[in-house]
């Protein structure tokens, strides 16, 4: 089954848009910015459950549950096709024999909300969710108003979408795969005016063969960029800087060389704010702080300084943004604080996340005892190409329990991860604490043996965990251990 490619266009009169796949995180922000715009919304899913059916349904958006030809009855007048979508979907199936026209996530972003706007993309391995909702509070903050969505709740609204009213769209620049149809990245859809590049690493090794594919995607993004616009990027990564010499446009390197355009240093934790110093040109420019621990924060803020800065904002403003900036779900969450034990839950899956992530909780808990629970979730982290450089992971742990991933199918086992090999390496190469277990069950009930109070429990993982940290924080409440002197 294949599309009309001759139907892969906005139509110019469009009163009612289906999206198939409509409870993804950002299909579900989409619905809700196209509403907002005042157009009638239905949509289609095989998963419809809470949040996201809820969240739909406070927006008064028709949802069915399934995937069916009698979804596109009445005909819409335009479908968007999102990217969980396949050739073998029969709704898919349906929309193919029909003269409906389509767009994927992405060409609608670009489309309806990008294009008459100045875009600032942020692309890169990571960071990219918490650069974003620093950028768009920030700009927010100085009155700037940003239109946005992000792949993650940002705490100053509460949302991950916003229809602002000022100049500015921030992208989230996911060099993951369009749709069935359009394998390309969805960044290339994006126009970015400026962009920052965070980190190019090996990851979705669904979409990818290698790392050179990641990067010669990136590279096509980079070529996207006017002349007259702005790449900002971070040059402690050789892949950055490699791909930055094929920009069209001026680069601002960032980092931690002192060469580099934009660069910090002194950075100082104290009270659940860590402050830093931003040189220019090797020459002091300012004192920044944001309210998160981790050298790779102060990073991101770096990054926004420079975004800022271009478009002429002052750094007193800058900084009144970034000291604002109440966080993002699911990264570095406090969840709760129940009987001394502190419940922490992040996103951080790939093996560079994680020391980066557990770096920065060890620094904010110094003294306390850092329980790591991490759960290998994403179609890269349940293959074997990370399982050696997980090893060097979780050095900042104390405890760390790592629960087995649900195997991929069609994978030998040599090509699966195994978190009981993980274990006795951790063990024997880096003398850690370690254990694997076999179900979320099993976590709960060896971390009910011996928390205390004064702990800190991190939970990573990219998906829901099988509810792991409400139900850790359920017993916690029933007590736990005295800490012993």
């Amino acid at each position: 089954m294949e599309l009309d490619p001759g139907l892969n266009v906005a139509p110019r009169e469009i009163v009612h848009i289906h999206i198939m796949g409509i409870c993804g995180t950002g299909m579900a922000a989409l619905a809700g910015m196209l509403q907002q715009s005042g157009f009638t919304i239905t949509g289609s899913d095989s998963h419809v459950y809470p949040p996201m059916s809820d969240f739909l349904a406070d927006l008064g958006i028709t949802v069915c549950d399934g995937y069916s030809p009698q979804n596109l009855v009445p005909q819409p007048d335009m479908v968007i096709v999102g990217n969980v979508i396949t050739r073998k979907n029969p709704e898919a199936i349906a929309l193919s024999k029909t003269i409906i026209p389509y767009l994927s996530l992405p060409q609608t972003l670009s489309h309806f909300y990008i294009t008459p706007l100045t875009s600032l993309v942020v692309a890169g391995t990571h960071g990219k969710t918490t650069i974003c909702s620093l950028l768009a509070t920030a700009l927010y903050r100085t009155g700037l108003d940003p239109t946005f969505m992000i792949g993650g709740i940002v705490s100053e609204f509460n949302s991950n979408f916003r229809l602002g009213t000022g100049p500015y769209f921030v992208a989230e620049g996911d060099e993951y795969d369009t749709a069935f149809f359009d394998k390309e990245s969805k960044f290339l859809h994006y126009q970015p005016k400026v962009a920052i590049i965070t980190s190019i690493e090996f990851d979705h090794a669904d979409i990818f063969p290698d790392l050179d594919a990641i990067k010669q995607s990136f590279a096509k993004f980079v070529h996207l960029l006017p002349e007259d616009g702005l790449l900002i990027a971070n040059l402690d990564d050789p892949n950055v800087a490699e791909i930055a010499t094929q920009a069209p446009c001026p680069v601002e390197g960032y980092g931690l060389n002192p060469s580099y355009t934009w660069s910090l240093d002194n950075i100082v934790y104290a009270e659940g704010t860590t402050t830093f110093t931003v040189f220019h040109h090797g020459d002091k420019w300012s004192e920044m702080s944001v309210r998160m621990p981790g050298r790779h924060n102060c990073l991101n803020g770096l990054a926004v300084c420079a975004v800022m800065n271009h478009l002429g904002i002052s750094p007193t403003e800058i900084n009144k943004g970034l000291s604002s900036f109440g966080g993002v779900k699911r990264r570095q969450e406090i969840r709760a604080v129940e009987n001394g034990v502190t419940v922490i839950d992040d996103f951080a899956h790939h093996p560079t996340a994680v020391r980066e992530t557990l770096r920065a909780l060890r620094d904010a808990y110094k003294g306390q005892r850092l329980v790591v629970v991490f759960e290998p979730r994403t179609n890269s982290s349940r293959r074997s190409i990370f399982q050696e450089e997980y090893i060097s992971s979780f050095d900042d742990g104390d405890i760390i329990l790592l629960r087995e991933p649900l195997p991929l199918p069609d994978l030998s086992p040599e090509d699966l991860f195994s978190s009981a090999r993980l274990v006795q390496d951790l063990r024997d190469k880096h003398n850690l604490t370690a254990r694997a277990f076999g179900t979320t069950e099993e976590i709960l009930d060896y971390l009910a043996t011996f928390l205390q109070k004064g702990d800190v429990v991190a939970i990573l993982s990219n998906g829901g965990f099988d509810n792991i940290h409400t139900r850790l924080i359920e017993q916690i409440k029933g007590g736990v251990q005295q800490k012993q002197s």
